[in-house]
């Protein structure tokens, strides 16, 4: 039985569109891999790769220069997309938010190699992180971590291996495999995203944003995962919003923009509180901003 319900969550779990929705081409002129699709003209700010993965796979990774950034967004799209379906999300993103973006395909998706799996998706975003290190001399506490939907376990899962995080957000977040298709209790060895296990151990601040309607990972998980946060941010609850709209809430970009701002301000020392302190009475993320903000105050006066 615990093999065949883990198969129906990890059936359940990867749609990779098909066909994929783009092409790799490579520039005659400059020798850059380009994005190739009928709804796609390549900007000059984009540049595509193909990361090698612990795994043995190539995956298809697409990083967005925003000149006047600090921070960079980790992305991890969900289910049934591909980078080419995603450019447009990626790109306005970077420019609405003003920060670096890296998004990137799991084995399988778009014209990434392999089959997708869990632990394969851990690689993954593993190799996508390292590219942002290496390459673009990104330092771990200026990215932060993005993740939709299925998203939401890669993103959690090296959340809790990297110390010095600046933040991650939720986007309609899975409980757990199972529990997206089963109101189960307990977590059973067979399962697969155990985020409900893993975001306790996430010391960075932490955004939930779900739809009330939503009709593929209900409304609670994002909320039940809010409520076990170490380092709460007012989460974004949109009424009405489903699994598949919510950037169309003019309150999405709204409170992502509060959130980075509140972030982006934090001194290092307040970043990470759950690390400093055990006790009841150690800082909220909100406290902190509240502590900077008569910090400033004091110093204009």
């Amino acid at each position: 039985m615990g093999t065949a319900t883990s198969s129906m969550a990890a059936k359940f779990a990867f749609f990779p569109p098909n066909p994929p929705s783009y092409t790799i081409s490579v520039d005659e002129e400059t020798g850059k891999l380009r994005l190739s699709s009928d709804l796609i003209n390549q900007r000059d700010n984009v540049d595509i790769l193909k990361l090698c993965t612990k795994k043995g796979n190539e995956i298809v990774a697409m990083h967005v220069k925003n000149p006047s950034a600090s921070l960079t967004l980790l992305y991890s799209h969900g289910n049934a997309a591909d980078i080419g379906q995603m450019y447009h999300i990626f790109t306005e993103l970077s420019s609405h938010l003003n920060v670096n973006l890296m998004g990137y395909d799991y084995s399988g998706y778009g014209q990434s190699s392999g089959k997708p799996s869990e632990h394969d998706t851990y690689s993954d975003i593993e190799a996508a992180c390292e590219c942002l290190e290496e390459t673009y001399g990104v330092k771990e506490e200026d990215i932060i971590l993005y993740g939709q939907s299925v998203g939401s376990g890669p993103a959690l899962d090296l959340a809790t291996h990297l110390p010095e995080l600046r933040a991650v957000i939720l986007h309609s977040p899975i409980l757990s495999g199972l529990r997206v298709m089963y109101p189960i209790k307990k977590t059973f060895w067979f399962d697969i995203y155990k985020n409900i296990d893993k975001i306790p151990l996430v010391n960075c601040p932490v955004l939930v944003i779900h739809g009330t309607e939503d009709e593929v990972v209900n409304f609670s998980h994002g909320r039940q995962l809010w409520e076990l946060c170490k380092e709460k941010y007012e989460p974004l609850w949109l009424k009405g919003g489903n699994h598949c709209n919510l950037e169309l809430y003019p309150e999405y970009l709204k409170h992502l923009k509060k959130f980075l701002s509140a972030i982006e301000k934090l001194p290092p020392h307040l970043r990470n509180v759950s690390s400093q302190s055990t006790d009841q009475s150690r800082p909220t993320l909100e406290y902190s901003r509240t502590q900077l903000g008569e910090a400033k105050a004091k110093h204009r006066s």
